[in-house]
């Protein structure tokens, strides 16, 4: 499989917002140097515990900071934005960068109704049509073209839960799959609906698959999992709250108390995990590839601490040659 991370610009309680954009850039220099094939960067508004909104601003400042990783999106949420907008935005990355830019393409919306309101989300449902209109500037057939014009021209890959891989199929366009889907028996269904229906495009000749999914990789499996608690617990807090908040030390977690149901869903996210030795993981991994025929892996790992966040991602690119 080919290897690529996924850095959602996670903050960090009781630091600088603007921490999760510095880190993100350390960790890109980082995974390019141990020899990653692409890192990707998230789009997410108003979330205390993400700092990234505009992956095109994002990509631009890790594409100075590096020279050879591929840049991606994961991804520009297409009902946020009008199709040209995107298309200029990263025909000019693929000018900076050339041959380094992939654009994954989402359909989330905001999280809570006031975001949406912020985002003028109305409701109606033009996702099919404003991919088409993208795809079309992107490959120089629509009615206007954006400027540079560049070549390679940028691939369109595809974020897609359910019945977006059949959207993915239709469009020609590589698949980037994650989240529960993955562990349900849907999945083998889905992929091999995917493969079976896809049509050839200028963006893909052939199907490809992208798992996306937390991976945690440390010396010991106890080590692994409290790695892997700080993203947990948000996330458990995230269903009591309704609010994303920003990471939290092991320590500061441990300390305080936990509601009965918060501690099931904590317990129930990190047995569900990926995470452990480098044996282990690696045997996870080989099951995951087995059953999915997955092309690449994209590891969306986040946790409280930098310094094993790096080494688990070495480790992590130790396991997949």
């Amino acid at each position: 499989m080919r290897l690529s991370l996924l850095d959602r610009s996670r903050t960090r309680d009781g630091l600088p917002e603007s921490e999760g954009l510095t880190g993100s850039v350390e960790r890109a220099v980082h995974a390019e140097q141990v020899g990653y094939q692409r890192f990707w960067v998230a789009e997410h508004h108003a979330v205390p515990g993400i700092a990234s909104g505009s992956p095109a601003v994002l990509l631009a400042a890790i594409g100075a900071a590096t020279s050879r990783i591929r840049l991606g999106s994961g991804g520009v949420m297409l009902p946020n934005h009008q199709p040209l907008v995107v298309a200029e935005q990263f025909a000019m990355l693929q000018a900076l960068n050339p041959g380094r830019v992939d654009l994954g393409i989402g359909r989330s919306l905001g999280f809570t109704a006031p975001v949406r309101t912020a985002l003028r989300a109305t409701g109606s449902d033009t996702y099919e049509d404003d991919l088409a209109e993208l795809r079309d500037l992107l490959d120089g057939t629509a009615a206007v073209t954006p400027h540079p014009v560049v070549d390679p021209p940028v691939r369109l890959s595809l974020l897609a839960t359910g019945r977006g891989t059949e959207v993915a199929a239709r469009f020609g366009l590589p698949l980037v799959i994650g989240g529960p889907v993955l562990h349900g028996e849907e999945i083998g269904e889905l992929l091999a609906a995917y493969r079976r229906e896809f049509r050839p495009s200028r963006h893909a000749a052939d199907p490809y698959v992208t798992i996306s999914l937390d991976v945690t990789v440390a010396d010991d499996a106890a080590t692994a999992r409290e790695l892997a608690l700080p993203e947990a617990w948000a996330m458990a807090r995230s269903r009591q709250s309704g609010e994303f908040p920003p990471l939290e030390s092991v320590a500061a977690i441990r300390a305080q108390s936990w509601p009965d149901q918060v501690r099931r869903r904590v317990e129930r996210s990190l047995d569900g995990a990926v995470a452990g030795t480098p044996a282990t993981v690696g045997a996870a991994l080989e099951e995951l590839q087995a059953r999915t025929g997955a092309d690449e892996l994209m590891a969306s790992t986040s946790t409280y601490d930098r310094a094993a966040l790096l080494a688990s991602d070495r480790l992590l690119r130790d396991l997949v040659v």
